[in-house]
């Protein structure tokens, strides 16, 4: 629309902005991490954030490279659930009160403790800036698990993280101790460096039997050099290898970067499919905190990224519609898709049931009118959700529950599990995409020994990560003086 009027004999015209404006909400300063107003705006069929610090000017990154498939997810928005108990008061508004406070939306579906800070990489890539620092203790890990169980009173999963945690002499300990208090499933977050070359340490991870969050970043030795530092890719086989010989289950995790393996996408999902040892692939655009290359925060990869490559790249086998927003957190933080593997064939649930008929949560109001409706949209919630673990007798049941009558399933639990490839694409903030909106519904926390559980994007993003750090670094050589 243009209108033109002369001022001061001088002809003006008004024009159109080149953007929709979205909406408001708070983010953070990339400089000095200040919290401020942002705005999030649509432009080009993109989604991108846009805001001004008041002593570092103005930032813009972008948030999705498909705003149809970014506006859409807002019906994928479940209400949340609330924690039994919160650690922290409402003080300065969130992001600053982080504990969980009052003002969080949702409890914790996914709850990481990071052992250490140590590692047996130094990879250009690491979100956690793993180094020198603080090595927790027994008894420290314990008090979180006991503070994780008084929150969310039967909690789903923890996943020990580091650092490389596999190089934490107390892991198995502190696995058991996960596994005494009753929480339904234990992961262990590792290169797999350990698990390729000792067999002491295979065999009692083989007898805790967790499952392994296992880091892959592709099938190409310069893909491992330029993320990893070194060539990394036989190692990595060998380790799944390894995990296949003794039944422990593996989920494939890759961090994705452009010009670096997003051509890869596909040629790792088509490894998992055919791996005996592997459940599920995560595909996690690089999160651009800690340790990470250079990169150009309006040609990030995001979410829809990953998904066209997915299709473009496994010739058919998968279809846009094939990936659904999770619920359980903002749903524009993760997609996931499960599949059906029988031998060659592959079918994915979205195929056998409308999942937007049970998930989305404002266009469609009312459920279907089938039997069971409800059991479905519960199976449904815990497939779609951060708590979900490929491999498991709750995945497979809730997989057999939800699928009904489209597949002809004539196993049992223990047989179906082996058969289900959960794929979830999922992006983390950074400091040009932090959004409060998304942060204020995460189910993802980092637990801290003073009792706190911080969502993720919060700790890696607005300097939790760096005080807790400096803290537990000075309390252990206290300690040690």
């Amino acid at each position: 629309m243009e209108d033109s009027r002369k001022t001061d004999g001088r002809l003006r015209t008004r024009q159109d902005a080149d953007y929709i404006f979205h909406e408001l909400t708070r983010s953070i300063c990339p400089q000095c991490k200040k919290v401020i107003d942002a705005q999030v705006i649509i432009r080009d069929n993109k989604v991108y954030m846009r805001k001004r610090c008041p002593d570092h000017g103005w930032f813009e990154g972008i948030i999705s490279s498909d705003a149809k498939m970014y506006v859409d997810s807002i019906g994928f928005n479940k209400p949340g659930t609330i924690p039994l108990d919160f650690t922290t008061q409402v003080d300065q508004g969130c992001p600053l009160d982080c504990g969980l406070c009052p003002e969080h939306k949702q409890h914790i579906c996914l709850a990481l403790i990071e052992v250490n800070t140590g590692c047996n990489l130094d990879c250009p890539i690491c979100f956690a800036d793993a180094g020198s620092g603080f090595s927790l203790t027994l008894e420290q890990v314990e008090g979180m698990l006991d503070r994780y169980v008084d929150t969310e009173g039967n909690p789903e999963v923890v996943q020990f993280s580091g650092g490389e945690p596999t190089i934490h002499p107390g892991l198995p300990a502190m696995i058991q101790a996960a596994m005494d208090r009753g929480i339904g499933q234990v992961m262990v977050n590792t290169n797999g460096i350990r698990l390729a070359r000792d067999d002491r340490f295979l065999e009692t991870m083989a007898k805790l039997n967790p499952v392994i969050y296992f880091q892959f970043d592709g099938l190409r030795r310069e893909t491992y050099r330029t993320i990893r530092g070194e060539d990394l890719l036989e190692t990595k086989l060998l380790a799944l290898e390894r995990l296949d010989r003794v039944g422990l289950d593996a989920v494939l995790v890759a961090a994705i970067e452009h010009d670096v393996n997003l051509d890869e996408v596909g040629a790792i999902l088509e490894f998992g499919l055919e791996h005996p040892a592997v459940r599920g692939v995560v595909l996690q655009p690089v999160t651009h905190v800690g340790r990470h290359i250079p990169f150009d925060p309006l040609h990030r990869v995001t979410i829809p990224d990953v998904i066209h490559g997915i299709v473009k790249q496994t010739n058919g086998r998968f279809l846009l519609e094939d990936f659904v927003p999770v619920p359980c957190c903002f749903p524009t933080c993760q997609v996931n898709s499960y599949v059906y593997v029988d031998e060659d064939q592959v079918t994915p649930l979205p195929r056998l049931l409308k999942i937007e008929e049970y998930l989305d949560y404002i266009t469609n109001v009312s459920l279907p009118k089938v039997p069971d409706a409800a059991q479905i949209r519960e199976a449904l919630e815990g497939l779609w959700s951060a708590s979900a673990v490929p491999g498991t007798d709750k995945t497979a049941g809730q997989f057999q529950c939800a699928c009904g009558p489209g597949l002809d399933l004539p196993f049992g639990i223990d047989h179906l599990n082996k058969h289900i490839f959960q794929i979830a694409i999922k992006d983390f903030l950074d400091a040009y995409t932090f959004n409060v909106k998304q942060v204020m519904k995460c189910c993802v926390a980092v637990l801290v020994p003073d009792g706190r559980s911080i969502p993720f994007c919060a700790y890696n993003s607005v300097g939790y990560r760096e005080q807790v750090r400096e803290e537990l670094t000075r309390q252990q050589k206290a300690g040690q003086s």
